[in-house]
């Protein structure tokens, strides 16, 4: 079928359904729902068999779902409506939700149900859950319901009295902050959790901390120190940690406030938001050890089964800062001077990272110089992964990667990604060439015509596309929590292999080689003499693409490569024919990226 995505923004969700229906050979595009654009007009021109929304903010037209079938993915069980609905639940200390596929009609999320999948909810914030469980539930809801629809035999469940098996319906109103507020002298460590977690990463939960108005955003417990309730207790790697009735929890980032006729904020560590604000507080070094027993949060993390490493890392929204790359790097050396033969690089859950972190940027003195370092922080990091040759690196890819975070990935000897994760293999979208040595490893995994197109067409792509491509080595099928288990599994036996030894004697010697012939050096000179251009010029796109992307400014259009309908096969056809493709390399990337309707995509 001909599949018309009509979203809000080209969400994590809208890209999973994106690539997920591709990946069934259904022909998808997208259609953003702006303001100043008319969303009847833009289906007409798609003439789609089918509209679905899997994030949409505001109602479909009547002239839409009348003359089309529109499906709505809802975040919430059968009979459940309203605008807040994954908010509640999680708010509310829900231990199971669920996703309704149901149709548009003129009634906010009252048309019949096409599918509905329940999940469990684990304690994670928000936009972990809405990636994680909530997606997967989404998926099986939305090829299911695709799969009734094309049919053309399957008959909707009403939402009514009149049905057999009638539910009452549950219509929840909109959560604002007099909900979300947090009563530091009465509210436990549990509720706290349950608010901050509830509005991660969007609204956030708003405060009032040193003596300023914030939002804050992320939650995580802290078992072992007491304060006051509402004291600041201590920092640790730019989270602060706050304390509650019986205990304390850490926020990793702070929002401020929006003034009247100012700017739009946005999120930022929380000691770099507070700035001299802040009072002087102890910096806690992270525990020696990833304890279970201890209640604590650290967003680096190393622990040792038998022959087996595993440095997890967990930063918010996937960016890496300048410092966060620094103090990955030094965890990275202390991990390769233990005696194991195998080293895991991975977080536990949800993303894996997605390159320089923009908000830290945008938020420096001199954005131009700041880019720099961090471009150079994240590539002393690959270059260590990349000459590591005294055991296999593994990238456990636990949820989505992008940019810089999945060359990141690459530079390890095996991916292996979960089946849920989304890649997004370019940079062309932020205006940038690129660094972390892909002109190395992309084109050594995937070949260069393959790797040319990747970056031109600066589409998502699912696991099991990224794998038939060679890009990752192994998919695993697994939920979000069970995903460090089977990774530790599966790095075991690894281990245990008998042929281990040789592959690790190997790779050293065709390193050496490598470094005989052209050596990695040389790939990274000449990237980073590209992005330098590209930093140092104050008209040079990415500046502007920064600035809205973090800013959150909508595009004014739907960006052209969306629009357009594609399929694996067809994607993959357009690749085979080098002659009628530019390619994507020199000056050609930088004519593509300077665009002014404003390419680019939110997480």
């Amino acid at each position: 079928m001909h599949i018309l995505l009509v979203a809000s923004a080209f969400n994590s969700l809208t890209q999973r359904v994106h690539v997920e229906l591709r990946d069934h050979g259904h022909t998808v595009a997208v259609e953003l729902a702006l303001p100043e654009r008319p969303l009847a007009e833009a289906v007409r021109r798609h003439a789609p068999d089918l509209v679905l929304a899997p994030m949409l903010k505001t109602a479909i037209p009547r002239e839409v779902w009348a003359a089309y079938p529109c499906f709505i993915v809802h975040p919430g069980p059968f009979g459940d409506r309203g605008p807040s609905s994954l908010d509640r639940a999680i708010q509310r200390g829900a231990d199971r939700w669920g996703v309704t596929v149901l149709q548009a009609v003129e009634d906010m999320d009252a048309g019949d149900v096409w599918a509905s999948v329940d999940c469990v909810v684990p304690p994670v914030g928000k936009s972990d859950l809405y990636r994680g469980e909530i997606a997967d539930a989404a998926l099986t809801a939305v090829l299911l319901a695709v799969e009734r629809f094309a049919s053309g035999t399957h008959t909707p469940r009403p939402q009514g009295p009149a049905h057999a098996e009638y539910t009452p319906v549950r219509i929840r109103p909109y959560l604002d902050q007099s909900v979300r507020r947090i009563d530091w002298h009465a509210d436990s460590t549990e509720t706290v959790l349950r608010k901050l977690r509830a509005a991660d990463s969007q609204p956030g939960v708003l405060d009032v901390l040193c003596g300023a108005e914030w939002y804050l955003h992320g939650g995580h417990p802290e078992g072992g120190l007491r304060g006051a309730p509402g004291e600041l207790l201590a920092t640790r790697a730019g989270a602060i940690c706050r304390a509650t009735t019986d205990g304390a929890v850490w926020i990793p980032e702070l929002r401020r406030r929006r003034a009247p006729g100012r700017p739009p904020t946005y999120k930022l560590p929380a000691v770099q938001a507070l700035g001299d604000r802040l009072p002087s507080l102890p910096e806690l070094a992270a525990p020696d050890s990833a304890d279970p027993r201890r209640r604590t949060w650290t967003d680096i993390g190393y622990r040792e089964e038998g022959s087996v490493g595993v440095l997890s890392f967990s930063f918010p929204g996937g960016a890496m800062s300048t410092t966060q790359c620094r103090r990955l790097l030094d965890a990275y050396r202390q991990a390769c001077a233990r005696p194991t033969s195998v080293l895991v690089l991975g977080g536990q859950r949800d993303f894996f990272a997605n390159g320089i972190h923009l908000n830290v940027i945008e938020a420096a003195e001199d954005p131009a110089a700041e880019s720099w370092a961090n471009i150079n922080a994240i590539d002393d990091l690959v270059e260590a992964v990349l000459t590591t040759t005294d055991r296999l690196v593994v990238s456990a890819v636990a949820g989505n990667a992008a940019a810089g975070g999945m060359m990141l990935a690459l530079a390890a000897d095996e991916v292996w990604c979960r089946a849920g994760a989304v890649l997004n293999p370019h940079y062309r979208l932020m205006g940038l060439y690129g660094s972390e040595y892909w002109t190395y490893t992309l084109p050594r995994r995937v070949g260069a015509a393959t790797a040319d197109r990747l970056l031109g067409e600066a589409l998502p792509m699912s696991a099991a596309s990224a794998h038939d491509l060679g890009l990752v080595d192994r998919v695993v099928d697994c939920g979000p929590g069970d995903f460090a288990a089977e990774v530790g599994r599966l790095a075991a036996r690894l281990a245990a292999l008998p042929g281990s030894p040789s592959r690790i004697a190997a790779k050293k010697a065709e390193l050496e080689r490598q470094e005989c012939g052209e050596p990695l050096a040389a790939f990274r000179e000449r990237e980073l003499t590209r992005m330098r251009r590209t930093f140092d010029e104050p008209d040079a796109p990415y500046h502007a693409l920064r600035r809205a992307f973090v800013h959150k400014r909508r595009p004014r259009s739907t960006p052209p490569h969306l629009g357009l309908a594609a399929t694996t096969a067809a994607r993959a056809a357009a690749g085979a024919d080098r002659s009628t493709r530019t390619r994507v390399t020199g000056t050609a990337l930088d004519d593509l990226s300077r665009r002014p309707d404003g390419w680019y995509q939110e997480s």
